[in-house]
């Protein structure tokens, strides 16, 4: 029976995609449910499985584009794999290993150098090092003259030479030689490579680049500043790390203090959490944050949804997840879509200060950056902490000043003292921790 394996939908209005890569070699065997391809559309990158176990035909190649519901591949199911055969594997063997040398031809001399033989008589001294079997000698014009007169061959004038005992005045000559032609040595110096590979850009990126001229031609995008002291929420972290290993398995990133600070101060600031549909505003009631995250196909935005009503724990569990959803190519459109406000976090690459770039048709996204010891007034007196220094982006079209400015401010006052800004009554910081 032979099986048609056909694109399927990556979403709504998505007409064509690219077929990334085969997973699978042409003619090869494959079981049921086996990862085979994968497609990139303009949002997400897709893998196709078998549906059913035989040898594969593939009939589109890796890099063309192809039509939603287009043949890309057939299972032949009557194939059966050979007893004990196993998936030829790209490896090689003592046998193909060895790689014959090309005969070398001997470079022959210009005609002012002449071969000489070492001397067979012994050398003296202390020390004794081998010489090379062929000498290259150069024989000045007058030299050869002189030594024609006096009938002398070239190899016993150079083996006289060779015999003689090198003297530390001798190698001091050299060594002020050689410093004194730097030129001679840097002519030996290879010139740099100039090649250039060419590479097809993908579906997600080709969508990726236009999302991004789009933001900047069609919004009137705008970034606010503020520094965070993140020196309380380290503390809460070393003080509360091994329970919340021994009790979740993990411990918490500064990404999962900041969805929650930012849930918190987008219920005081609604207009950073809206965006504009046509001629109207939308102000969402729930809060589904975004985390970018940098994968192997491109920066992808998995969505947190409704992290306003989530602890910590939950929180940091669903980043965990989706994050390694989006490395293995694993996330699904449905994670990645309808998010009202996003997180980007450069500091993990050591950035100190950026402006982030909106993610349509949200109108704000928070950038945090890498943590340094720096100095800071503290009641009057010089102290040292750790300081991030957080961006705001935002569309000047949704969000005035007052609200980018005071939002940002509420999300510093948060980190800075979380337990008095989230929580009161009773050993708050258990609560916050959900312990």
């Amino acid at each position: 029976m032979i099986i048609e394996i056909k694109v399927p939908s990556p979403g709504e209005s998505i007409s064509e995609v690219q077929l990334a890569s085969w997973l699978v070699s042409n003619g090869a065997f494959v079981e049921r449910d086996t990862d085979i391809a994968e497609i990139d559309s303009d949002k997400a990158t897709l893998t196709i499985n078998a549906p059913e176990s035989g040898v594969i035909s593939i009939e589109v190649q890796a890099g063309e584009s192809v039509e939603v519901g287009a043949v890309i591949a057939r299972i032949d199911t009557s194939a059966v794999p050979e007893k004990g055969s196993k998936p030829k594997e790209n490896t090689k063997t003592e046998n193909n290993t060895k790689e014959e040398k090309p005969e070398q031809k001997p470079v022959e001399a210009e005609p002012i150098h002449e071969k000489a033989k070492p001397a067979d008589s012994k050398t003296s001294g202390a020390e004794k090092s081998s010489l090379p079997e062929n000498i290259q000698v150069n024989i000045s014009p007058l030299a050869r003259k002189l030594m024609q007169e006096n009938k002398l061959e070239a190899d016993e004038v150079a083996n006289h030479f060779l015999n003689l005992r090198i003297s530390k005045s001798d190698v001091e000559e050299y060594i002020g030689a050689r410093k004194s032609s730097p030129a001679k040595e840097s002519s030996t110096v290879k010139p740099g490579s100039r090649d250039v590979e060419r590479k097809k850009m993908s579906t997600l990126r080709l969508k990726l680049a236009k999302r991004l001229v789009a933001v900047k031609q069609e919004t009137a995008m705008l970034t606010t500043f503020n520094e965070v002291n993140m020196s309380k929420v380290m503390a809460m972290r070393d003080k509360y790390g091994p329970a919340l290993k021994e009790k979740y398995g993990f411990s918490f990133g500064f990404v999962t203090f900041f969805v929650k600070a930012v849930a918190e101060a987008l219920k005081h600031f609604p207009q950073v959490n809206g965006m504009i549909d046509g001629d109207e505003m939308v102000y969402h009631k729930y809060v589904d944050i975004g985390i970018a995250v940098s994968a192997p196909k491109g920066l992808v935005v998995p969505v947190i949804r409704n992290a306003e009503s989530l602890t910590l724990d939950q929180i940091e569990k669903n980043i965990k997840e989706l994050a390694a959803k989006a490395r293995d190519n694993k996330i699904t459109l449905e994670e990645m879509t309808g998010g009202t406000f996003t997180i980007t976090n450069g500091g993990v690459f050591g950035s100190m200060l950026s402006t982030p770039i909106l993610n349509p048709p949200q109108s704000a996204i928070l950038g945090m950056h890498n943590i340094v010891e720096r100095p800071v007034a503290v009641n009057g007196k010089v102290e040292i902490h750790p300081i991030m220094y957080v961006a705001l982006s935002y569309d000047h079209r949704v969000i005035d000043g007052r609200e980018s400015v005071g939002f940002l401010v509420k999300v510093k006052e948060m980190i800075e003292d979380p337990v008095k800004m989230l929580f009161e009554g009773n050993d708050p910081e258990k609560q916050l921790l959900n312990l």
